[in-house]
């Protein structure tokens, strides 16, 4: 691998925290490169951060707004810059809910400008873009592999949105006019020098001068922390070896929940977390988790070194050496801190005693903001139903939680992983519920393509998973209402394409050609597998690193054959009496906006096949599933709209009810499979036993027109 040997280094902000810390190690790892640095000294930056580099002679400070075009040209030229890490940007998400503008001018005009200028002198050699861990928007509780570099952007608020949204000019302008750029996005950064409006540093001096620490709603939303020398090494590392046009994921899998940085804070400072820890109002949305998949980084050669305890050690030990760096940041240690040091704020505020109110008072309660969507005449007395639900950010979980709102039924979602058996225990003695659902499971990112690679995270979730929560809830006498996959199944002799002859629920599953299906259709021996595994790495020790691939490939493909023949995860699942299984198949909802949804899925391809299949429509059969809770139904289900519907005439739809100008392609399976990873499950399933529980059931294509394309109409009516 080519390493890259920068002359003239622009970072931008870097008076701020992270961007200091990556310009002090340049600075004085590199006595040879050149270092300028514009920032605009902004209320979160200080030119104290770069007092390190200050009496080098390779250092430069420049102030000034990376949204002045001129300024920005006039550096690159005149300072002969050839390679830019652009740090710059607003970047605290409370204040992005209150002055979303000013996020929009610094992270996406200001990135703009940049570009311009870079594209204009044609001198740069390396454009390195800081972003952020937070464009991928919610990560799945249960999920066991992180984000990876091509994941879908998905942000939630406006900070995250502006700086998906330079993302994409950047990508751009790298496409379009071939600017060499790279892109990083992080985790949460942590250490000496930050600006107390974040998390860590606000604990610690919130602490320091005996004042409660003040958490936003139960204080279960998860987090990943680096240290600040571990991400400025990171950067180092990708500015040397980072490949122009790539993506790099800065992250650790150590994750934390915020209650439990704020029980870690206490703990060094010998503080009683009871009479300490406030639970506050939250934000106006507050994800629940980010996780990433940092193995593209590791490759490089970078790694993370600094541990949690060590980490915050050294930084609550800077704090506290340096109580006044920053001067009076009492406005920032607010629980929703305000704009500070910006045009328009109060600096008159007493901002201390609103602190100091949190110790009395609705929002000093000690006990944790309620989940549950209980009512207050459900509060009078016991409610009949209360429901675990499992797979909070996936969609079929997420519509659960607003189907119970809408029906008044008090729920909560599971925060234990599904192969914690601990943890599911937890969850149950904390929420005491009626019912579970699981709706966890893992699908693929963006589709089942995703879990031909990731085979053993597959495994874990669908079928370890699957069955400890099932074990777990017969334990404790509870019904599990699992929804699993009907695409067990393809068209064969017996169940030939166009028949009308569906597969009942006692039929052998017959469909392994996506390693999605084979979790969801099977569980494998697991001794056997880890063995195999175990085999597999024993092997590296004798074989040549040049052999070694082919070798493994060969292997892994004769284990998965092996594999094909193992029990089946709904086998298993008929000895548990307390388990509901659902069979979903290529699941619709009225939402055509989500990419999980099967028509916008079609809608945006160019040639699709021409298939009938069986399917679900969420709106009408999730508030089923329900009901087979209600009802106590066990068992196996086929969980779909009675007869089937193709492509073409779901299409045909669509441009009737939404796009008159919408058009398609037919292409055959044979065509599809060479641009595929994974083969597809085409069937019909016979929904006979669901329409005789629910006679009301609607046949798939009336469905559809119900549930999904009148209420999207946008094609008058004749």
């Amino acid at each position: 691998m080519a390493t890259y040997e920068p002359k003239n280094i622009l970072i931008t902000g870097a008076a701020g925290f992270i961007a200091s810390h990556v310009a002090n190690r340049l600075v004085r790892k590199y006595p040879h490169y050149k270092i300028v640095v514009l920032d605009k000294l902004d209320y979160c930056s200080s030119l104290k951060n770069l007092n390190p580099s200050r009496p080098s002679p390779n250092f430069k400070f420049v102030k000034g707004d990376i949204a002045s075009a001129d300024l920005v040209n006039y550096l690159l030229i005149t300072e002969s810059i050839d390679t830019i890490m652009h740090f710059a940007a607003q970047t605290h998400v409370d204040n992005s809910f209150g002055n979303s503008f000013e996020f929009t001018k610094n992270n996406i005009y200001g990135t703009h400008v940049l570009l311009e200028a870079c594209k204009v002198t044609g001198q740069i050699r390396r454009f390195i873009h800081v972003s952020t861990d937070e464009v991928y928007g919610e990560t799945d509780e249960d999920a066991v592999v992180g984000n990876h570099e091509a994941s879908q952007l998905l942000p939630t608020n406006p900070y995250s949105a502006t700086k998906a949204g330079a993302e994409m000019l950047v990508m751009a302008y790298g496409r379009s006019y071939g600017l060499p750029v790279i892109t990083t996005r992080g985790n949460n950064v942590y250490g000496p020098n930050q600006f107390p409006e974040k998390l860590i540093p606000k604990f610690i001096l919130l602490a320091m001068r005996g004042l409660p620490l003040p958490i936003h709603g139960d204080g279960s939303n998860v987090r990943s922390y680096l240290y600040c020398e571990d991400v400025a090494e990171a950067f180092e590392v990708v500015l040397h070896k980072g490949e122009v046009g790539h993506v790099y994921n800065i992250g650790t899998v150590k994750e934390r929940r915020v209650i439990d940085v704020a029980k870690d804070i206490c703990k060094l400072f010998g503080l009683d977390t009871e009479k300490v820890i406030r639970f506050v109002e939250n934000r106006p949305f507050n994800d629940q988790r980010y996780f990433l998949d940092d193995q593209k980084l590791k490759r490089l050669g970078w790694a993370e070194r600094t541990p949690w305890e060590e980490g915050l050690k050294k930084t609550i030990e800077w704090y506290t050496t340096n109580p006044d760096y920053w001067g009076d940041v009492t406005g920032a240690l607010l629980p929703h801190p305000r704009m500070l040091m910006t045009p328009g704020v109060d600096e008159r505020h007493n901002w201390t005693e609103e602190i100091k109110s949190l110790s009395s008072g609705v929002e000093a309660s000690t006990t944790a903001p309620a989940t549950s969507t209980q009512s207050t005449a459900d509060a009078l007395q016991k409610p009949p139903y209360k429901f675990l639900i499992y797979g909070r950010t996936g969609w079929i979980g997420g519509l659960l939680g607003k189907i119970c709102d809408k029906q008044g039924i008090p729920y909560e979602y599971g925060k234990g992983r599904l192969e914690e058996r601990s943890q599911l225990l937890e969850d149950i003695r904390n929420v005491k519920p009626t019912h579970v659902f699981n709706a966890a499971g893992v699908t693929g990112r963006p589709n089942v393509d995703w879990c031909e690679t990731h085979k053993q995270d597959t495994i874990r979730t669908n079928v370890v998973g699957t069955l400890n929560l099932a074990d777990v809830c017969r334990e404790q006498g509870l019904l599990m209402i699992n929804y699993a996959t009907g695409c067990i199944f393809e068209y064969d002799a017996k169940h030939p394409e166009g028949s009308g002859i569906g597969f009942k629920e006692e039929d052998t599953p017959n469909f392994t050609g996506s390693f999605y299906s084979k979790t969801k259709a099977m569980v494998s021996s697991l001794l056997f597998f880890l063995l195999s595994i175990d085999f597999l790495l024993l092997l590296q020790c004798f074989i040549k690193p040049d052999n070694f691939c082919a070798l493994w490939l060969h292997i892994a493909w004769r284990l998965i054959s092996v594999m094909l023949i193992m029990v089946q995860v709904e086998e298993l699942l008929r000895d548990y009496d307390n388990v509901c299984t659902l069979r979903v198949r290529m699941p619709i909802s009225s939402d055509l906006s989500n990419p999980r949804n099967f028509i916008t899925k079609i809608a945006r391809y160019d040639k699709v096949v021409n298939i009938p299949n069986s399917m679900t429509i969420l709106d009408e059969l999730l508030p089923i599933s329900i009901e087979m809770a209600k009802r106590d139904c066990r068992g196996i289900w086929n969980f779909t709209n009675p007869g089937v519907v193709s492509h073409n005439e779901i299409l045909e739809m669509y441009k009737k009810y939404i796009n008159p100008e919408f058009k398609w392609t037919n292409f055959t399976l044979e065509e599809q499979a060479k641009v595929i990873v994974a083969p597809r499950s085409n069937n019909e399933l016979d929904a006979s036993k669901l329409k005789a529980e629910f006679p009301e059931l609607l046949s798939i294509k009336d469905s559809l027109i119900k549930y999904v394309f009148e209420p999207n109409r946008r094609v008058p009516a004749n």
